[in-house]
């Protein structure tokens, strides 16, 4: 028998390829630096992190039931995630995501999610044979939702009795996936973690800064939302309350995993009991140490 998990993340489990150097990047550039494969996807990275702060995640993903999709089982095993749950595909490969990152940031990335997207509802099956609940009896804990979804697949989740009494912390994946999140926009207990760019996308729009962001999320239907900007004011709405903090200054020696390292640090602050101001501000030096390279991958 299976001990319930704390969390379950729900989304992308992948391989990220991503290639670093210190140089300044533009459209052309061939630089040295370093080329690493690690366990990735916006699910993966926020079940890492969480497993970083003493909690157990359940992945609910797609798989391949090939050599990279047994290898990410045993590396997600081996930190302490439960990986049962997961969806292995006979016929469907494991993603993978690749990414260039120089001094200036991040220069492109591609993510090759389709397995997750083809494999659809079926991944959400312990959800309903009663491994995790079922309609009549949902799960009641908390939930990361990613934005690698579908669109039909996060529409289908936000009137589903299965999520009902879930509490729903949502991560759009990419400011390219923000507008799969609509889909939620009005439920009661979701928590949208989210960019300035892509607080825009969804509210059809630009801000200039994080508070008029959450806030104009709220007044759009988001239940609560908290939205980073990168060196500048992160802000947390819910309702009336808006709370805004400034992240620690670091130098930065990465960006991709920032925003799930963020959000996955802020949920588990909060399941610890942390009031709203302690949480915001435990998010953010987790994030700022990640951005610094500190935290290992």
């Amino acid at each position: 028998m299976v001990d319930r998990p704390d969390i379950l993340c729900i989304g992308s489990v992948l391989w990220d390829m991503i290639g670093r150097s210190a140089s300044t990047m533009r459209l052309g550039s061939d630089v040295p630096g370093r080329i690493i494969r690690i366990p990735g996807g916006v699910a993966m990275n926020i079940a890492m992190t969480l497993v970083r702060f003493g909690l157990r995640p359940a992945l609910l993903t797609s798989l391949g039931r090939d050599r990279d999709g047994d290898a990410l089982i045993a590396e997600a095993e081996d930190m302490g995630m439960e990986t049962v749950f997961a969806y292995r595909s006979d016929d469907l490969p494991t993603d993978s995501y690749m990414a260039i990152e120089g001094a200036n940031g991040l220069i492109a990335a591609i993510a090759d999610a389709h397995s997750l997207e083809r494999a659809g509802a079926k991944i959400l099956r312990p959800l309903e044979d009663g491994r995790l609940g079922n309609a009549a009896a949902p799960w009641a804990g908390p939930v990361a939702l990613d934005g690698n979804l579908t669109a039909e697949l996060l529409r289908e989740i936000a009137g589903s009795p299965l999520f009902a009494a879930a509490d729903i912390r949502l991560a759009p994946a990419s400011p390219s996936k923000a507008l799969r999140l609509q889909a939620l926009m009005g439920h009661p207990r979701t928590t949208f973690y989210v960019n300035l760019e892509e607080a825009g996308l969804l509210c059809n729009t630009v801000f200039d800064s994080s508070g008029a962001a959450a806030r104009a999320l709220v007044a759009r239907g988001a239940a609560r939302a908290l939205v980073t900007d990168g060196g500048r004011e992160t802000t947390e709405a819910a309702g009336d309350r808006v709370l805004g903090r400034r992240p620690p200054e670091v130098l930065v020696t990465r960006v991709t995993g920032a925003g799930d390292t963020f959000m996955a640090a802020h949920i588990a602050a909060e399941l610890r009991g942390s009031a709203p101001e302690a949480a915001l501000e435990a998010a953010l030096d987790a994030a700022a140490t990640y951005v610094s390279g500190d935290t290992p991958q």
